[in-house]
């Protein structure tokens, strides 16, 4: 049985990867504008690259130990370096590795076109110390959120019943959701956001990015199954009941995010449309997350529903607010998390308020939301201004114009011109020109 544990989850650290780099450098990549897929897709990969590094260093030990501080985070230097970790351990040093990984990358989405590189390079290891890494403590690590016994549910209810967030509803979705939104209003809106067309500039990446993800979504979250039976025999018979549940309410909650989000698009758009269905597997996937363990697969098809239903309809606010979430994270990871944390409260076979369980579990999801958002919040604001007031967070408008692509990395997605190399078109040449002269009048 350890063999085989143990094998599936290097196999499901691998498929978490895999949604990052190219799932989700795909999925964003797609929706974002040819002049800045490239440094798009260039967030996803930096991500992997950066939280590699500092997961080994502190953020193993920040998330997961024995030397709890105020049940917020662990001791950094702990483990740092991943001292003292040895054999079988690293399997789960790199599963958790690949949650942070896309945490930090789901972040990028919301900043297409006019975020800094370099202030990216500068934002992801400091908000993975004072964002992620302590909300991971908190929440799995045994901290305040999770299952500590001064923690929340421990102190409202005597730690039953415990929270729920099984895959990263809270840790990842809610977390970069809010990270996300903060991010968006320190750096203001896109040129022409709300005045001129922004669409997605090759919807055929995004779809194959969005199928991606719906696969290597099944290592997101079958692979969190933690198990410790009395014996070999119990615990092959936990893990065969428990990841078949998973695996089954992952797929259908998907599949009706996916109808959920059609069913608004149709509504209100007249059109059903392809960037829609791929949004609604996100959706449905963010939905069911927290809850996949908890939920009787037609509580999944009913979550899915609502949160294709409610993400297509949050996608909007954007431009009601005048926030300007370039590829919608907000939407789609905030409040498909939100859905899916507290409609947990709801939906548990176990602890539910609809299957007559009492209100208890509904009031811990909703107070483990509010601290993480709360969390999440403060900790980018200070994160966000040191970057701004440092090296600076925006390119110039002249930059946005012709393209953060070349700008930042001197290279087009889509060069056809005599002999390639980023060159400059004339109509670039004029674009910025024109914004110039318009700064300087």
């Amino acid at each position: 049985m350890d063999y085989g544990y143990h094998a599936w989850m290097l196999v499901a650290a691998s498929l978490v990867l895999m949604m990052t780099t190219p799932a989700l450098a795909l999925f964003y990549g797609g929706m974002s504008r040819s002049k800045s897929v490239l440094n798009m897709m260039m967030m996803s990969f930096t991500a992997a690259g950066i939280v590699g590094i500092v997961y080994v260093l502190w953020g193993w030990s920040m998330s997961f130990g024995s030397q709890d501080i105020g049940m917020i985070i662990n001791n950094p230097f702990e483990t740092f370096g991943l001292s003292g970790i040895a054999g079988q351990d690293y399997i789960f040093v790199g599963f958790q590795m690949t949650f942070a990984i896309i945490t930090a990358a789901l972040i990028s989405g919301a900043v297409a076109d006019r975020l800094k590189f370099s202030a990216w390079v500068m934002f992801v290891p400091l908000w993975l110390t004072l964002s992620y890494f302590p909300i991971a403590h908190m929440v799995w690590g045994g901290g305040f959120l999770g299952d500590a016994a001064n923690g929340v549910s421990g102190l409202l209810f005597d730690g039953d019943p415990l929270p729920i967030d099984y895959a990263g509803g809270t840790v990842v979705h809610v977390n970069a959701g809010v990270a996300a939104l903060v991010l968006v209003l320190l750096l203001g809106k896109r040129l022409g956001f709300g005045s001129e067309p922004m669409k997605p500039h090759n919807l055929t990446l995004t779809m194959v990015g969005a199928g991606l993800l719906w696969f290597g979504w099944y290592g997101f979250n079958v692979g969190s199954i933690v198990f410790g039976g009395e014996s070999p025999e119990a615990d092959a018979t936990q893990f065969i009941s428990e990841t078949s549940l998973v695996w089954l309410n992952t797929t259908v909650a998907a599949a009706a995010g996916i109808i959920g989000w059609l069913i608004v698009e149709k509504i209100r758009d007249r059109k059903a449309t392809s960037l829609g269905a791929a949004s609604g597997v996100v959706a449905g996937l963010v939905a069911i997350t927290p809850a996949c363990q908890a939920l009787s697969p037609v509580g999944a098809i009913l979550l899915g529903l609502v949160a294709g239903g409610l993400c297509a309809i949050a996608v909007g606010w954007k431009h009601t607010l005048g926030y300007d979430d370039s590829l919608d994270v907000v939407g789609v990871h905030l409040v498909g998390g939100l859905v899916g944390t507290v409609g947990a409260g709801f939906l548990s076979t176990s602890s539910g308020l609809l299957y007559g369980h009492g209100f208890q579990q509904l009031v811990v999801q909703v107070l483990v939301v509010l601290v993480a958002i709360v969390w999440s919040g403060v900790a980018t604001l200070l994160v966000g201004l040191l970057v701004k007031y440092t090296i600076g967070l925006r390119i110039a408008e002249e930059d946005e114009v012709e393209g953060i692509d070349f700008v930042e990395h001197g290279e087009s997605a889509y060069d056809l011109s005599p002999g390639g190399g980023g060159r400059r078109t004339a109509s670039s040449v004029l674009a910025r020109k024109t914004v110039s002269e318009g700064a300087h009048a």
